[in-house]
């Protein structure tokens, strides 16, 4: 059976195609993500759906899907939202098809009904799979935009909060992400010479272009757009970072803009530490298990502050199926789901 797993956030929508043999083993065909800004884009999302699928549209059996895009200033409310992308996610396939929510997997008439019970529900999916690694750990997922910090016991999730609002006050959802975080959402001065900086208040750069100047990430991973519209070489990413303390590399140097870059990541990694040490203390678990685009350079390093173990989420799954590790664990939450309806 070849299911198809979907997460469709505000800034990424992920794909994965997963074979399931007859004894539920599951082997990943496709892994792939695609940059599809919702608050631009959500009435060409149906179409994007199928083109993500490629040659796999006739061959897959079920589709499952979670979501994050509910929150994009598109929609007035998290329910609009989820009821438009739920509805236009339907329209493009012919077979079983179904939703992740906070407790469980949802048919298209339920989410309808409760819309707000599959609201950022993607850390459920992905939770399933770091339970695979230990069944008692913390997850951290960071990807693009934020990060997720999940308690797992007993191989199951344990979160305290459900809702990101929720989670924002018990330290398992920190907005902070490898690519689309607004430094200046980070911090409000950097070192320069000896002195320390005021930093402007505008969206002049992002945390792509900090891990793109130290070397964090390649060109091919920064896939949101730049804050300027220009490119994304080191040299352009410098003149962005520059710019958050109004200069330009006629005025700072490259070691100067550089170490701006180094302490605008110090403290990045700071915050997820804090939040993920909330969460340890809370729980009474030591071990974390890192997945998502930015698990190296912030989820483990958040995890050495801590002062706790860490295990990648590659033990079982490929680097770049783990930046779409929620769709893969859509995939085997629907592939479960569709086992309990024929029993």
């Amino acid at each position: 059976m070849k299911i198809a797993g979907f997460d469709i956030g505000g800034a990424n929508t992920d794909i994965a195609v997963i074979d399931f043999d007859d004894n539920g083993e599951m082997s990943v065909i496709d892994a792939d993500f695609k940059y599809f800004p919702m608050w631009l884009k959500k009435d060409e999302l149906g179409d994007a759906l199928i083109e993500l699928l490629k040659e796999e549209i006739n061959e897959i059996d079920a589709v499952g899907i979670c979501m994050t895009a509910e929150l994009v200033d598109a929609y007035k409310t998290k329910e609009e939202g989820v009821i438009d992308i739920a509805t236009k996610s339907k329209g493009g396939f012919n077979v079983p098809l179904a939703f992740i929510g906070l407790n469980g997997v949802l048919e298209y008439g339920e989410v309808i009904k409760n819309p707000n019970e599959v609201a950022a529900a993607n850390w459920i999916a992905t939770s399933k799979i770091a339970a695979r690694i230990s069944p008692d750990c913390i997850m951290i997922d960071t990807g693009s935009t934020t990060t997720d910090i999940i308690p797992i016991k007993g191989g199951f999730e344990c979160a305290k909060g459900r809702s990101d609002l929720e989670r924002s006050k018990t330290g398992e959802l920190v907005y902070s992400g490898t690519l689309r975080t607004n430094v200046a959402a980070l911090v409000d001065k950097v070192p320069l010479k000896g002195d320390w900086v005021r930093v402007a208040s505008e969206l002049f750069a992002v945390t792509a272009d900090v891990h793109r100047i130290l070397g964090n990430i390649k060109e091919d991973d920064y896939t949101c757009d730049t804050c300027d519209g220009a490119g994304k070489s080191k040299e352009e990413c410098m003149r962005r970072i520059a710019r958050i303390i109004c200069g330009d590399l006629n005025m700072l140097s490259v070691s100067d803009v550089e170490e701006i870059a180094e302490y605008i990541y110090k403290k990045q990694v700071e915050r997820v530490a804090e939040a993920l040490l909330e969460v340890s203390k809370r729980e009474n678990i030591d071990l974390v298990v890192t997945t998502g685009l930015g698990m190296d350079i912030i989820g483990a390093k958040a995890a050495e502050i801590a002062g706790l173990k860490s295990k990648a989420m590659t033990e079982i799954l490929t680097k770049d199926e783990c930046i779409v590790a929620p769709a893969i664990g859509t995939a085997l939450m629907m592939q479960e789901f569709l086992g309990t309806k024929k029993e």
